[in-house]
């Protein structure tokens, strides 16, 4: 069976290419279509893709000509949320939008959509569509895949969306200006595909509301199985990341800008952690609004000897494998660390909301300054074995990660099978 695959951003090829992997190791093949950064290209699991016979990896600008490509991404410009919420140039887009309306866009997307499907499929009915979650907010147009879907389900070919992401927050208000506990908005696209599939029910909760319990399939992580790891370990580069001998090695990473972070606290604790003789730390910023962060340009904080910020080259793995100790102010990266049985430190009294790591497991939250000051202490006293309660370890790896059946990869290629067919 065929399937077409199309991916954005670094999480959407984070979470996606081992549902990749795994489609093309049951026989199958697909096309990878990338409409995000052309530097993605570069990326080594794309590079791993290009490498599995049945995979054709593309850059969508590779795809159309150079003037249809133009068109394509001028249109998504006028429509994109991030270019509306600048003033002035807002304004000119919101007006151009207005002008060139949605009927006047429609055939465009029409031409482009058809070019993709026909490229992948032919005149043959059957295979399968994959976008991952598409959210409000997405930078790719809402109108441009709902054509591209309406299209391929006209050609008798499924649509399923999958996950680009987890769910590291336990509660629902976590970003600046959220002030309602309810159904949030920007999830309401899903409902556009056949089928959309979540890790765990954590995430479900978010889809539930805008749409009925056939829709939604909770099939574990795809990024955190064990399958995957044992793979991404064969596959990852050489880690930029120099061998130390400090006593103990920690890595902080950061969230997004977006959600609400207290920086200055943030900022204490690092100060403190590099106080402690025989410790060494590295800063991860956030992937895509790392610059954003205030932490990475703090002169107090890169001046001191045994702090350094990663570099874009230090993927997580490399991190967490360099580490001893993780401090987590809620990202779902750290869950890997939680499945190799490396100690995460909740930092949830560093941001506005409670992390998952922390309500499954009691034993990992940080609740105040005095909390981070003794569990360091306590790892270069007496090391790092015997952190978690096995049974709350147990519990996370079931519900959040291992799905129903923990043959999770295998899981997904069944259900985008029965979506093809």
């Amino acid at each position: 069976m065929k399937a077409l695959f199309f991916l954005r951003h670094y999480n959407d090829i984070d979470h996606v290419t081992p549902v990749i992997f795994k489609w093309i190791k049951s026989g199958h093949q697909c096309d990878v279509v990338l409409i995000g950064s052309a530097t993605f290209r570069n990326d080594y699991r794309i590079h791993y893709l290009e490498s599995l016979d049945g995979v054709r990896v593309s850059h969508i600008r590779e795809i159309f000509s150079k003037l249809e490509f133009f068109k394509w991404r001028l249109q998504m410009f006028l429509l994109t949320g991030n270019v509306r919420r600048l003033f002035l140039l807002g304004s000119l887009a919101q007006s151009a939008a207005e002008f060139y309306n949605e009927e006047k866009r429609a055939n465009l997307w029409r031409r482009t959509a058809d070019l993709l499907l026909t490229r992948c499929f032919g005149d043959a009915s059957g295979g399968v569509v994959a976008f991952d979650w598409v959210e409000r907010n997405s930078v790719i147009s809402i109108e441009w895949i709902r054509t591209l879907i309406k299209m391929a389900r006209d050609r008798g070919i499924g649509t399923v969306s999958l996950p680009h992401g987890d769910s590291p927050h336990a509660n629902q208000l976590i970003r600046r200006g959220e002030r309602q506990v309810g159904p949030d908005n920007t999830f309401s696209n899903a409902g556009i595909f056949d089928k959309l599939v979540v890790p765990n029910e954590l995430c479900a909760t978010r889809f539930r509301p805008f749409l009925d319990d056939q829709s939604i399939a909770v099939l574990g992580s795809p990024r955190f199985c064990e399958e995957w790891l044992a793979k991404l370990a064969e596959i990852m580069p050489p880690s930029p990341i120099k061998q130390s001998d400090s006593q103990l090695k920690v890595v902080i990473f950061l969230r997004k800008a977006n959600f609400t972070t207290f920086w200055e606290e943030v900022g204490e604790v690092v100060q403190m952690i590099a106080a402690f003789p025989g410790v060494e730390l590295i800063i991860k910023p956030h992937t895509r609004s790392g610059w954003k962060q205030s932490l990475t340009k703090d002169k107090a904080i890169t001046r001191l000897s045994n702090v350094s910020i990663a570099g874009d080259d230090a993927h997580s793995v490399h991190l967490m494998n360099w580490a001893d100790v993780i401090i987590d102010l809620a990202t779902s990266v750290v869950f890997e660390a939680v499945r190799m049985k490396k100690p995460v430190l909740a930092a949830d009294y560093l941001i506005a909301g409670r992390s998952v790591i922390a309500d499954y497991m009691p034993e990992t939250e940080l609740r105040c300054r005095d909390d981070v000051y003794e569990k360091i202490n306590h790892f270069l006293l007496n090391g790092c074995d015997s952190f978690y309660l096995e049974a709350h370890r147990q519990r996370f790896l079931k519900e959040m990660l291992d799905g129903p059946d923990e043959a999770v990869l295998s899981s997904y290629v069944s259900l985008l099978e029965q979506s093809g067919t």
